[in-house]
């Protein structure tokens, strides 16, 4: 198994291609916590190689010490993602015997194996093009890619937001502008009225 590490820019470009991707990932972290919660052993996400992946992006792959928490286990991922996303499995298999479990969500696919059932078919070794990942490793990549959305989708709200403002300020200007004038077109006005002459010639006489 190859070492995993993380890019940053990498991860940006492809989490951000596709809101259709980005919910599959939810869906499969989803999955994976499931996993650990209960109590699932060595569990691992194989991102796909797209060239021979097939229809699914990723394996979710978990092990169970027995046929009773290998059920447990696809019993949980399968309520909860049909709890709080509304998702169902396309198809469900090996429960009758419980030694592998397969839940296909057709963008993902959940293997529960017992442990020595996983390691007979060693699946990880087979999909030796996926990227594999830990349910942290993987939620860390998740978190990243969410957290930039969030960032590029304020600096698009910024970016529409300064035009706006100024053109909100631009007819306060021209109002203002258009007002002066006024005020002085109307103080000249009233200083040639008869009855301002009268009084400005009262004041002379006074004078003298």
């Amino acid at each position: 198994m190859r070492e995993t590490t993380i890019d940053a820019g990498d991860c940006f470009y492809r989490m951000t291609t596709t809101e259709a991707q980005k919910q599959t990932r939810i869906l499969v972290q989803a999955a994976a916590q499931a996993c650990e919660d209960k109590k699932g052993e060595d569990t691992r996400i194989l991102e796909l190689d797209p060239i021979d992946a097939g229809l699914s992006d990723f394996f979710l792959i978990t092990s169970a010490s027995n046929d009773r928490q290998a059920m447990a286990i696809a019993d949980e991922i399968e309520h909860r993602l049909k709890k709080e996303h509304g998702v169902f499995p396309n198809s469900v298999e090996g429960r009758r015997k419980g030694d592998w479990v397969l839940l296909d969500y057709v963008d993902f696919v959940v293997h529960v194996f017992l442990a020595e059932r996983r390691a007979f078919y060693d699946i990880e070794r087979l999909r030796k093009s996926a990227r594999p990942l830990t349910p942290a490793e993987f939620d860390t990549e998740l978190k990243a890619a969410l957290a930039a959305k969030t960032l590029a989708a304020r600096g698009k709200a910024s970016a529409k937001a300064k035009p706006a403002a100024k053109r909100a300020i631009a007819p306060k200007a021209k109002r203002a502008a258009k007002k002066a004038p006024a005020r002085k077109a109307a103080s000249k006005s009233v200083a040639k009225t008869p009855a301002v002459k009268k009084a400005a010639a009262k004041k002379a006489v006074t004078k003298k």
